[in-house]
């Protein structure tokens, strides 16, 4: 991760193992896996908990172009992160539980404008801070040039850039250390999880 992102990690930067999971946030089975995270290793991989300084959890965003509205989700979290580092696994959580307002039917009358004001509105709400809709809104706010994008295109640009490099075209796709792991599920509760980490964790 280059430090301006350090927020898509959970657990210490210096913990040697890595698990990376490459998500989309209209991605139902992406969900799945973020709750089964939420449930089973956040704590454990936090300050404190039993992984600590073992293994950290590193998050890949990955917008799928045949979910439509995809790539507005993926800018307002990187627009909140940038903002909140600290209340960005939260909010990552409740993205995924809010995205079956963004699929195809619910948001196929609403232009782009109205879903960046939407997400905005649910982001600064989030943040729970005054001033918050307008800062995230400013953040995923076109540029004056024709073609620039917003002020969070480049990190968009880095995190699609890393998928395409390692060749990943589903999500959920996890990582441990480098290499891709097939076995691992969204479906995975608390049973799968611990077993592969006992076998995997070698510190």
């Amino acid at each position: 991760l280059k430090p301006t992102l350090s927020f898509l990690r959970l657990g210490s930067p210096a913990a040697p193992h890595t698990l990376e999971l490459f998500i989309d946030y209209l991605c139902p089975f992406s969900k799945k896996i973020i709750n089964s995270v939420e449930a089973n290793l956040a704590k454990k991989v936090s300050t404190g908990g039993e992984l600590d300084g073992k293994v950290k959890i590193v998050f890949r965003l990955q917008p799928q172009p045949w979910h439509a509205t995809s790539t507005y989700l993926h800018e307002v979290a990187l627009a909140f992160g940038r903002l909140y580092p600290e209340k960005f696994w939260g909010f990552t959580v409740a993205l995924m539980g809010a995205q079956e307002a963004y699929f195809d039917r619910p948001s196929v009358d609403l232009n782009s404008n109205q879903i960046r004001d939407k997400l905005a509105q649910f982001a600064g709400e989030f943040a729970g801070n005054a001033d918050a809709t307008q800062k995230i809104r400013d953040l995923i706010t076109f540029k004056t040039t024709p073609n620039g994008g917003i002020d969070v295109t480049d990190d968009l640009k880095y995190c699609v850039k890393i998928g395409r490099q390692n060749g990943i075209h589903v999500t959920p796709t996890a990582l441990w250390d480098g290499l891709v792991e097939g076995q691992i599920s969204s479906s995975w509760g608390e049973k799968e999880w611990s077993d592969f980490l006992k076998e995997k964790v070698t510190v």
